[in-house]
């Protein structure tokens, strides 16, 4: 089978024959529709998160699509069920796992970080319990699900104790992971007023579209003033950062109002000096992916139509096209790899 695989640090990923795997007790052999393809593997390719077990090495964590062979031991599944794949994969639960807090599991056991992912045309899965019914959605479709979606969606779940009726919720960054934020924090909080942030004009515009009551240029206007303009000078009662440098950081923290929650999960690495904002009883914490449960969670709104990603379909001879549009901005949503070129056209929903 076709796979593209990381064969060299800071250099584009090379497409390779590899064999198919065999699935055994648990394992299920499923024939990818699509896989996600996500900025946390740009710095995966780039050495910069130096977690792959060994080079040549197959990303991809964000995977949906087709039960295609199973295990002996496999329950509740049939040759061609579409699923989505959850890729908090552990070799024995911890008390991460018990808890129903797979996403803290030890991440070099990952999908696509210490197992083989899914931008190749099969992917094993070590247990059927890490498979989620599809139903009536695409695995094109829901691919991006599993974390663009997953991540922002636990996010935003954590804002909801600090907000109340026509507080404000700002979302800063609006791109493949944002503007599920923006769609989540619309869905989730219907009674505040969300506020999209970004350096972008069409993403401004596409945040818009899905739900922002307001959106702030970053290059044009001061985020910090104008939200505080918007919120009568209160401030935001919660703030998630998806890019995560130094500056979105402090913005996030400066607009932040009384007893509100600042949620980092953009990985630009930037620093955050504490000032007397301690005074507000404002609180900054982190996210990271999300739960199993959470997943279904997500496949349920999306089912529903209540959520909508937006996608545009990657072959393999693009697929390092597409990374480079992705570090530079240019991916409008999601780029999702679309490995059998006869399962092109089954995606559903807004596409690019």
């Amino acid at each position: 089978m076709r796979a593209a695989q990381v064969v060299a640090y800071g250099k584009p990923l090379e497409i390779r024959e590899v064999p198919v795997p065999e699935p055994h007790g648990e394992e299920v052999l499923v024939r990818i529709g699509g896989a996600g393809l996500c900025h946390s593997d740009l710095h995966l390719m780039h050495g910069e998160i130096p977690l792959l077990p060994s080079l040549p090495f197959t990303l991809g964590h964000e995977n949906a699509g087709w039960v295609e062979e199973m295990g002996e031991n496999v329950q509740g599944f049939s040759k061609g069920d579409a699923v989505a794949v959850y890729g908090g994969w552990s070799e024995k639960p911890d008390r991460f796992a018990w808890a129903g807090q797979e996403q803290l599991t030890d991440i070099r056991k990952w999908v696509g970080i210490g197992f083989p992912g899914g931008y190749a045309e099969y992917l094993l899965v070590p247990s059927y319990r890490y498979l989620l019914p599809l139903g009536d959605l695409s695995p094109i479709e829901a691919a991006p699900l599993t974390d663009a979606a997953l991540t922002p969606y636990r996010a935003v779940k954590k804002l909801l104790p600090s907000l109340y009726p026509g507080s404000t919720v700002v979302i800063i960054g609006v791109g493949g992971l944002g503007q599920f934020g923006v769609q989540f924090a619309r869905v989730l909080t219907p009674s505040c007023q969300v506020i999209a942030i970004d350096v972008d004009s069409k993403k401004l515009e596409i945040a818009r579209e899905l739900g922002a009551d307001h959106v702030i240029h970053g290059r044009e206007e001061d985020p910090v003033a104008k939200v505080k303009s918007l919120t009568g000078g209160e401030g935001a009662q919660g703030v998630v950062d998806f890019v995560g440098s130094s500056a979105t950081m402090t913005q996030a923290w400066n607009m932040a109002g009384r007893q509100a929650k600042v949620v980092i999960v953009g990985l630009a690495g930037g620093k955050l000096e504490f000032t007397t904002k301690v005074l507000n009883e404002a609180e900054l914490t982190t996210s990271v992916w999300g739960s199993q449960v959470e997943l279904s969670e997500v496949l349920e709104l999306a089912r529903r139509g209540v959520i909508r990603p937006r996608i545009r379909r990657v072959r393999f001879e693009e697929i390092n096209e597409a990374f480079e549009d992705l570090a530079h901005g240019r991916i409008e949503g999601r780029a999702v790899l679309v490995p059998h070129d006869t399962l092109e056209n089954a995606a559903t929903g807004p596409t690019q």
